[in-house]
């Protein structure tokens, strides 16, 4: 309605706090959705009446303005064929006039929820990058006068490629928290796992769609095996296979078939569910295809030349050529800079440094990577990785 992000974002944290103040004491309304609309499209006419553009902006929203008497109907003027309010937003933040990752950065801040700190953990980029993005991309779309609504259904798959990134960068967060006291955030990897069970639905040809489904279903399976009853965390050699969700794994192999049958040529998120498939189909560790791990990691490094996809396909060589051959990978990339902000460089070559006995350097590379993380529980893994090392060399 306003044809400007930031005063929409402003004015919606306006009703939130107004509803903070009001609904303890007079209680939550039947329509709680309906009621922050309202409140924050009275702020709306408040603002512009004092900034004199009451003419035209103030007869624009008044019209949208329910009478106090009648529940407004919020959903009237909102195509249904998107039924999901959360992914209508990403779609419509997703919007062609911004760059690729300006587009992916201004979702993930404003529907995903991801703070510019942990977008740039994503891209491994430096924070104040982000943050410019977020600013530009605003301002562009209040610029460009752009409409906030869902684009005509011949328009979506323009924008799914953003819409995907953006889903799957919600999950990841989800998935290893990159700040705080948890290792993960289980109501977000939840959230993206719906949005990609809908979008999958949405289009069903759209191989990509379906593997990054595929994807999500089969990492989900794994999540609570990932920490303990106290929340520590738990590596995947150390993980209980037993706990993880076998239907989860059913449903990512099914449509990790489905996304293959959809192309020939496979996309990024179809590959990484056919790894992750891998992981899910190995009763154990020792009993992974490595070797076609590999494989799948050198045709994904192809498709998405990516730092983090050399640097798991040079761990998945070391359990397959040994580590020896794996931190000659790893060593190979090491120079690139995305690297200076990356803790699981020193912590992957710590534990290949480990294995080849060398447990001093390991030591140190462990020490390296808990100064770097900032999540609470993943520093105190590595500072007991680095203790076991220190303990082993006196031994």
């Amino acid at each position: 309605m306003l044809r400007d992000v930031g005063l929409a974002e402003d004015f919606a944290h306006e009703a939130l706090v107004a509803a903070l103040e009001q609904w303890p004491v007079s209680g939550v309304p039947d329509n709680p959705g309906a009621w922050l609309t309202a409140a924050g499209k009275r702020r709306a006419i408040d603002h512009f009446r004092r900034q004199q553009m009451i003419e035209r902006k103030h007869s624009e929203l008044a019209h949208e303005l329910p009478s106090a008497s009648e529940p407004p109907d919020v959903e009237a003027s909102i195509d249904t064929a998107v039924q999901d309010d959360t992914l209508r937003l990403i779609f419509i933040a997703c919007h062609p006039v911004l760059s690729a990752e300006a587009r992916a950065a201004l979702t993930l801040r404003l529907v995903g929820g991801l703070s510019t700190d942990e977008i740039a953990r994503a891209y491994l980029v430096p924070e104040p990058t982000i943050a410019q993005r977020i600013v530009r991309a605003k301002k562009t779309l209040a610029a460009k006068h752009v409409p906030f609504e869902l684009p005509a259904p011949d328009e979506l798959r323009a924008r799914l490629a953003s819409v995907l990134e953006v889903i799957y960068l919600i999950f990841n967060e989800g998935y290893t928290a990159t700040a705080g006291a948890s290792w993960t955030k289980i109501g977000l990897c939840e959230d993206a796992l719906r949005l990609a069970r809908i979008v999958a639905g949405l289009m069903p040809g759209e191989a990509e769609a379906m593997g990054l489904a595929a994807l999500l279903e089969i990492q989900a399976s794994r999540l609570k095996a990932r920490t303990t009853a106290s929340g520590a965390l738990v590596p995947l050699a150390e993980q209980d296979r037993t706990r993880w969700d076998r239907l989860l794994i059913q449903r990512g192999l099914t449509m990790l078939g489905r996304a293959e049958s959809a192309s020939r040529a496979r996309g990024p998120y179809t590959l990484q569910a056919a790894i992750a498939a891998c992981h899910a189909r190995a009763p154990s560790l020792d009993t992974t295809d490595w070797r076609r791990i590999v494989t799948l990691y050198t045709e994904l490094l192809e498709a998405m030349p990516s730092p983090v996809v050399a640097l798991n396909r040079a761990v998945a060589i070391g359990m397959a050529e040994g580590p020896a051959a794996g931190l000659s990978a790893v060593d190979e990339i090491a120079g690139d800079g995305a690297f200076a902000r990356y803790h699981l460089m020193p912590s992957v070559r710590g534990d290949l440094l480990e294995k080849l006995g060398r447990r001093e350097e390991a030591r140190a590379e462990f020490e390296l990577a808990a100064a770097m993380t900032r999540n609470d529980v993943e520093r105190a893994w590595l500072e007991r990785r680095a203790r076991e090392m220190a303990s082993e060399r006196i031994t």
